[in-house]
């Protein structure tokens, strides 16, 4: 009995040695470049599972991946339609779907771990859910870009503890102030500074950046690194598009879409009205400006929406991915206009190419409003408008 139980202990101790050396062969593979130096990737059409209790899935505006590589994705279900959240009642009215909860986290498999929130569940709850970010602490962050709404703290099961506030007056029609900071009309774009315990928020033409704790105004800018004192309340004007790029501009030009920080303190600021992407340091001195499908119109005549379907909408850096890997060599914008991932060079913003390409099959984008990345590389996508999905792009080893 004694030798067959030491077979077994020795067969199983060969398995997991023979499991632990695959996972860690198949980790220290290289990743596939192409010939222009950019990371190849391939979409799993499996992922993510199904969601639970016939939950319908809705827009995906906002992506996080957390500490622990779960995925935590906002199904905003303010454009639900009627065939998408028609099942309710007892017998269900047709065999299909009931609106699901907006705040969801997946595990690496793409199965539900948590979910909860949505209208009603906190009297606070945002109508323009934008952003999530779940935190190293246990906590998750949900903000929205209506007027009312605000940045929400909660547990990650969904317990309330903390409201950013500085909303304006209910129904007030506040004019465009950049120099205001006590009172914001959009607080939905934010990021967390974990490092400096702080909150960036982008809105109008600036980034403002407040303390984590206590919600107290720290510091700001505007484009270029321009003090909040001289950024302009006036609109930026469209122009005529002619297929060169936007005429030169010093100021922030909204819509202002992504803040991302970067490993060695580097603040990536996007400007979906101007094809660009702007560097600064986290005082706010710049560093150098990034430039994406330039030649795509960005504003101005032409430009639809989801307001204006029948028109393309404008503008190329929707939000941004920063690789994992310890340089982090590559910037992954997403792009809803041309609905592609593009790959950038960190160093430089040099583009070295792309993936995706307008439509529905699996590995398509359409409306790509969301992008993060885990600890291994993989990356994914979230779509609004009509598409309403969340999908996994691996990358492909030598």
């Amino acid at each position: 009995m004694k030798k067959w139980w030491s077979f077994v202990l020795v067969g199983a101790c060969a398995l997991a040695w023979a499991s632990s050396f695959t996972v860690d062969a198949r980790q220290s593979r290289p990743q596939l470049l192409d010939e222009n130096g950019a990371p190849v990737f391939k979409v799993d059409p499996f992922w993510p599972k199904p969601l639970p209790n016939r939950w319908s899935m809705q827009q995906v505006t906002g992506i996080h991946v957390d500490h622990e590589d779960h995925i935590w994705f906002l199904n905003r279900a303010a454009a639900a339609e009627g065939d998408e959240i028609g099942g309710d009642g007892t017998p269900p009215r047709i065999d299909c779907c009931v609106r699901g909860p907006e705040v969801v986290e997946l595990d690496q498999d793409g199965k539900v771990v948590r979910a909860w929130g949505g209208p009603g569940y906190h009297p606070l709850w945002p109508t323009a859910l934008q952003t999530v970010i779940a935190d190293r602490q246990g906590f998750v962050w949900v903000g929205g870009t209506a007027p009312q709404d605000s940045i929400l703290k909660f547990t990650r099961d969904g317990k309330f503890v903390w409201d950013f506030g500085h909303r304006p007056p209910p129904g007030a029609q506040l004019p465009e102030n950049n120099q205001q900071t006590d009172v914001l009309v959009s607080k939905g774009r934010f990021q967390l500074d974990e490092v400096a315990r702080e909150i960036y928020i982008i809105n109008w033409k600036r980034v403002l950046v407040y303390d984590m704790d206590t919600g107290a105004f720290k510091r700001g800018w505007g484009g270029h690194g321009m003090p909040l004192s001289e950024v302009s309340n006036d609109p930026i004007p469209p122009y005529k598009w002619s297929g060169a790029p936007p005429p030169p501009e010093k100021n922030f030009v909204p819509d202002l879409h992504f803040l991302e920080i970067s490993r060695d303190r580097r603040v990536y600021i996007g400007e979906r009205g101007q094809n660009r992407i702007q560097v600064f340091t986290t005082d706010g001195k710049w560093l150098q400006d990034f430039e994406v499908a330039a030649n795509t119109p960005a504003r101005g005549e032409g430009c639809g929406g989801l307001n204006n379907p029948k028109l393309p909408p404008c503008g190329t850096t929707y939000k941004l991915a920063i690789s994992r890997d310890e340089p982090q060599k590559y910037l992954y914008v997403a792009d809803g206009t041309n609905n592609r991932v593009w790959i950038l060079d960190r160093q430089s913003g040099k583009t070295l190419g792309s993936f995706g390409g307008n439509g529905r099959y699996a590995g398509q984008l359409h409306w790509i409003n969301a992008i993060a990345i885990d600890s291994t590389g993989n990356l994914y996508t979230g779509e609004v408008e009509h598409a309403k999905r969340i999908q996994k792009f691996e990358p492909v080893m030598k």
